[in-house]
């Protein structure tokens, strides 16, 4: 099989605060931006890989969800333990600065692991986790 990568699906809340984040801190380019139904769906991705996108979508989207789900789901996010996504960057000290000198919510400052990487962590609007290594 030859099989890529091509979108994964991140929760948001916030619509203009999750464009603010993606695009405006981390660069990243909206390759599409729908709204439907009084809900928003925005496809992003790292500029030079257009192959590769995330979907942030209004986790109230979802068929099927009870509300009992939904509101665990707001709960879970609100907490940051809902969803998470790993990014790589050759330059994690700088990509540090820049979050930190934005309202970014830092959870772990750049550290050397145990198995081997070296990270920090922030979270985004909606309270995912995002890691971040250093690519060696």
């Amino acid at each position: 099989m030859n099989l890529s990568i091509h979108s994964s699906f991140l929760p948001h809340t916030d619509p203009q605060a999750s464009l603010a984040f993606y695009r405006d801190t981390l660069g990243f380019e909206v390759r599409n931006d729908v709204a439907y139904g009084g809900m928003h769906w925005i496809t992003i991705g790292p500029a030079g890989q257009p192959g590769t996108s995330i979907v942030l979508y209004p986790p109230a989207a979802t068929p099927g969800l009870t509300d009992d789900e939904r509101r665990t789901i707001a709960e879970m996010m609100a907490k940051g333990t809902f969803a998470s996504l790993l990014l790589a960057t050759p330059d994690l000290d700088g990509t540090f600065e820049r979050l930190q000198a934005g309202s970014t919510e830092i959870v772990q400052e750049p550290t050397k692991q145990p198995y081997g990487v070296r990270d920090c962590a922030v979270r985004d609007p909606a309270g995912n986790l995002i890691r971040i290594q250093e690519q060696r």
